[in-house]
């Protein structure tokens, strides 16, 4: 299986394939960095008093938390994008978060809670980049859309020794993809014959949307996973390319 999960995000990953007797190569295209400065405690501040709030991702929630103490107010509705981010946002102090049961964003705009929006102020607590989807949606519904970017992606290049990894790879390979951003950055960022040999793999994508870029970038093989939990990937993995469950066992664990 092969990661493209932020650097020091691979857990869950490395875990949900060692079940299935799988290794994992890890090429982060970034590393995530918490901002902590007035203006983001300011347009944090502005998110989270309007009338609807949706946050984006577990790091979102807990950069937003170190900046501010986060509940809902009367009469407010919170959302996130997948189980993992609710959960942390109830762990921060929100009680009562909606989350859609396709954890991607398809799913989120989904919910009844953000179909009629005209007139509404909706907070959005995010990074720059990703889901890039989201706020156009949302603003085409009529919402004005208070940003608060509490955490940066940081570009950095693939490891020599993953690069070296992918390249020595014999066994059928599988990328785990949740990121459309993250697969084009990763894409730019490889040399020409690991570039090559990463578009050999079989792609898990975890919805149609992100299928449709993998095909549209080169890939032959890909299937789309019931979401974007590891478990769910690698479920996809296992059934649509049984041979991924039988790879070599590299692990770089950066």
């Amino acid at each position: 299986m092969i990661s493209l999960r932020p650097r020091g995000e691979h857990a869950a990953l490395r875990r949900a394939a060692a079940r299935v007797g799988a290794g994992l190569i890890t090429l982060s295209p970034w590393q995530l960095q918490l901002r902590d400065d007035d203006a983001t405690r300011e347009a944090l501040r502005d998110a989270t008093q309007t009338a609807r709030v949706v946050v984006t991702s577990p790091t979102a929630v807990r950069a937003a938390r170190s900046l501010l103490a986060l509940h809902a107010r009367p009469g407010q509705q919170w959302f996130a994008v997948g189980a993992g981010t609710a959960a942390a946002l109830r762990r921060a102090g929100v009680a009562e978060v909606a989350a859609p049961s396709r954890m991607d964003s398809e799913g989120l705009l989904a919910l009844p809670g953000l179909q009629d929006l005209a007139g509404t102020e909706l907070g959005f607590i995010s990074a720059p980049g990703g889901r890039g989807v989201l706020v156009p949606a949302l603003q085409a519904r009529g919402a004005r859309v208070v940003r608060a970017d509490v955490y940066d992606r940081v570009a950095i290049t693939p490891t020599t020794r993953a690069v070296n990894q992918l390249l020595a790879l014999v066994a059928p390979s599988v990328i785990a993809l949740s990121s459309g951003e993250a697969l084009e950055t990763v894409l730019a960022a490889l040399p020409a014959p690991a570039r090559a040999r990463l578009l050999q793999s079989s792609v898990v994508a975890a919805s149609e949307r992100l299928a449709d870029m993998a095909r549209q970038v080169g890939f032959t093989t890909v299937a789309v996973a019931r979401s974007a939990r590891p478990q769910d990937l690698m479920a996809a993995a296992s059934a649509h390319a049984p041979a991924a469950a039988k790879m070599a066992r590299p692990d770089n664990r950066p």
